[in-house]
């Protein structure tokens, strides 16, 4: 089971109006509610991150393990591969083509507050789970996700 999380408006809440507390690595410090929805949907279902924020590239995966593992989050990660020619794709896009790179392999979710994802085709559209930019991950998304792998992995092993 994987997650392809974002970190902006899903992990650390978007309020413009104010700087974003940093954490001695000099990466944003997520929300509590954030963390734990995060902990509770890889408790549930062992699922894993795919990470999909425009931070991806800024830091290596063992870096981003760290950033995690310092909010109190133990998992695998990885990251969407940021090669040049995808510089200027949108997350639709990136999602799309992770999608069709890794087909058969459905047994995912998105976590995201990237409006733009709504138009994502409908049976991948079944795996989003939006964030509101304000608010974050919650409680009641976390629920959302956990039902939404746990039905994933039904299907998967029913065929």
């Amino acid at each position: 089971m994987l997650i392809l999380l974002d970190i902006d408006g899903v992990m650390v809440p978007a309020a413009s109006w104010k700087a974003p507390e940093l954490l001695e690595d000099g990466f944003p410090n997520f929300s509590n509610k954030a963390v734990n929805g995060l902990r509770r949907i890889i408790s549930e279902t062992g699922a894993t991150i795919l990470l999909t924020t425009s931070h991806k590239s800024r830091y290596s995966v063992s870096s981003w393990r760290n950033i995690f593992a310092h909010r109190g989050i133990y998992t695998a990660i990885s990251k969407l591969n940021n090669h040049s020619h995808n510089k200027h794709k949108s997350r639709k896009e990136e999602v799309l083509s992770w999608i069709k790179k890794n087909k058969g392999d459905d047994n995912f979710i998105i976590i995201d507050d990237d409006k733009s994802l709504n138009d994502l085709p409908l049976d991948i559209k079944r795996k989003l789970i939006l964030t509101s930019p304000l608010i974050g991950l919650n409680e009641h998304l976390a629920e959302k996700a956990i039902e939404a792998l746990n039905h994933n992995s039904e299907l998967a092993s029913s065929k």
